[in-house]
């Protein structure tokens, strides 16, 4: 109790200060940061500046196949490089060491198909695998993502419905222990279904060190309900979701899983190539979660054994910049870092979506640039409270608090005396000196008005866009090349997310004039509003209504054929795209003339 009091009062502690006095005089409309959600943004920012950083190389892939039916790759020496691969290895390519130049791969071409080929050894070994533990709350997220594609926020409110309907267990935990009753029913199960799958003795699973273990690993409430049972019941995503909990939970408590690998090492003139194989002598868990990849079944051979070649080919390949992360993939760093709790994972991944810090590319997270340019001022204001480690240290203290070695009101007056208040109003010292911030012409003395916030961990979109949206939005934000017509500075792109904008920014004038400018997609440009375009312009509008609508029509130039031609349309771009659309008159012998409203004779605008 004492620890869930403190880490609610840290996370509004952090949330609410630093948003109100760090994020809020940024003025590029971010809204918010937060104990657990800054520290995992910086993880993805960290990632996307190295993707950007990335520099891709060329290699080259040497590899031969032999009449026998199997595949090697090249080997500068027979000795294993690397460990056979693991069972969770699954879907990754096989290459051979990389070779860095095309000379140097048409050279190994060449002594493999200039030299007679052997077999050189042959290694077998014969091991184990451990069934994976039942699911906790981030395993669970990963697990749905991959294989369900679902997000961690829909994983938990599908979740939650299993809960509430009686079917599995609380879905918020870290522990991977199952009770001694469950795990006697699993085994009565398994002698009647399937008893070679039974190992001598109940499965038991070590915690994750740091763990609370305040609930059971996530399981059915009763084995017998086979997932065949309940699909009736179920909608499609609970009874999915359902069985891969039914599935992992019955894993967990079957025997291992027994394999066979083999290493082969062939020679050819000064080149080695090696081919691995992998296969499953014993099923075991894997009946009810397979996380053994297949691979190939190497043919019987024996040392010294001449091979006949077959091909010989060196692949041109690149480098790869490190991924992005997906959505289950982030859970599982920020629980390898120790950042957040198991009810966090989801939360903290929705608000930095919401905030719009992040967005999906092809099911990656990507930092926006909103988001990179927040992290990388809270690297220079807050540079502690964003790092993993400093984030995973908090934590380390609350579970001291959870096992009464910590006064939790002590704590908490020791931290923010300590560190945090020091650092708040070190970071409101070095504001002005951001580029950004000290580009603005209302840096000075423009601190956002700061209402009583009133979500948990960070302000709610309510609370800080009654605050701070007018002036943040109005404020400074990232330099474009477009000038303002009035007084010829630099315009900013500033963020909105007003419904009636066709972009979800618009411009406004860096300098003093206030001059705004929005983005009209049809004409592909940024334009003035309607009455600013008319008082700028006069000549553009003439004295006709639009035949339709009853609004001025207006002058558009463009180009055809490489001539430049003027017409007339309706001036109101809403009706421009709707109900004026065929409003359109063309310039013929000084005249204007429409297919469907007839001829329209102006007088030449004045000089």
């Amino acid at each position: 109790v004492a620890a869930g009091r403190a880490r609610d009062c840290l996370d509004k502690l952090v949330g609410y200060t630093g948003s109100r006095h760090v994020v809020w005089p940024l003025k590029n409309g971010a809204k918010s940061m937060g104990r657990v959600q800054s520290a995992a943004l910086h993880l993805l920012c960290v990632r996307e500046r190295e993707i950007q950083a990335f520099v891709p190389q060329d290699y080259w892939s040497v590899w031969v196949t032999y009449g026998e039916g199997f595949k090697a790759f090249y080997r500068s020496s027979p000795k294993p490089q690397r460990k056979l691969k693991s069972a969770e290895d699954k879907g990754s390519e096989k290459e051979s060491e990389r070779v860095t130049s095309q000379q140097r791969a048409d050279e190994l071409v060449a002594i493999a198909r200039a030299h007679p080929h052997q077999v050189l050894s042959i290694e077998g070994k014969q091991t184990s695998q451990s069934p994976p533990p039942p699911f906790v709350t981030s395993t669970l997220q990963q697990a749905a993502g991959s294989k369900l594609r679902l997000s961690p926020e829909q994983t938990m409110k599908v979740a939650q419905s299993l809960y509430e309907k009686g079917r599995i267990t609380y879905m918020r935990t870290d522990s991977v222990a199952l009770s001694a009753p469950f795990c006697a029913s699993v085994r009565e199960y398994l002698q009647a279904n399937d008893p070679d799958n039974l190992p001598k003795k109940a499965t038991r699973h070590r915690a994750v060190k740091g763990s609370q273990e305040a609930h059971e690993a996530i399981r059915p409430t009763e084995v017998n309900r086979l997932p065949q049972a309940v699909q009736a019941e179920l909608p499609t995503n609970e009874a999915k979701l359902y069985e891969l909990i039914w599935n992992r939970t019955v894993a967990s408590q079957c025997a291992p899983a027994q394999l066979c690998k083999t290493r082969v090492v062939t020679q050819s003139g000064e080149a080695y190539w090696e081919a691995r194989g992998q296969v499953l002598e014993f099923a075991g868990y894997t009946r009810y979660w397979n996380n053994i990849s297949a691979d190939s079944v190497l043919p019987p051979l024996n040392q010294g054994q001449a091979l006949q070649l077959t091909k010989a080919q060196a692949d041109q390949k690149q480098t790869q910049p490190p991924p992005r992360y997906s959505e289950p993939k982030l859970v599982k760093l920020m629980e390898q870092k120790g950042i957040g709790r198991p009810s966090t994972y989801a939360p903290t991944i929705k608000t930095l979506r919401q905030r719009e810090y992040v967005g999906l590319l092809q099911g990656k997270l990507q930092p926006t640039a909103l988001g990179l340019e927040l992290d990388s001022a809270l690297e220079q204001l807050l540079p502690d409270l964003i790092q993993p480690e400093f984030t995973a240290r908090m934590e380390a203290a609350l579970d001291a608090i959870a096992t009464g070695k910590q006064d939790w009101q002590a704590y908490l007056i020791g931290w923010n005396q300590g560190y945090f208040a020091p650092a708040i109003a070190q970071a409101k010292s070095q504001l002005l000196s951001l580029p950004a911030f000290a580009e603005s012409p209302n840096a000075k003395g423009c601190s956002p008005p700061s209402p009583e916030p009133s979500a948990e961990a960070t302000p709610s979109r309510a609370s800080s866009r009654s605050s701070v949206s007018t002036q943040s939005k109005a404020a400074s934000g990232q330099l474009t090349k477009t000038k303002c017509p009035t007084c010829e500075q630099p315009m900013r792109k500033v963020p909105s997310r007003s419904k009636k904008m066709k972009a979800k920014h618009f411009l406004k004038c860096s300098g003093t004039c206030g001059t705004v400018m929005f983005w009209n997609g049809k004409a592909k440009r940024y334009e003035l509003p309607h009455a600013q375009q008319q008082a700028l312009n006069p000549d553009a509008f003439t004295d006709h209504p639009c035949p339709v609508c009853g609004a001025m029509l207006e002058r558009y130039a463009y180009n055809k054929d490489g001539q430049d031609k003027v017409m007339l349309r309706c001036s109101l771009l809403e009706n421009r795209r709707g109900k004026c659309k065929e409003v359109a008159y063309f310039q013929s012998r000084g005249e204007f003339w429409s297919p469907k409203f007839g001829t329209l004779k102006l007088p030449k605008p004045s000089s």
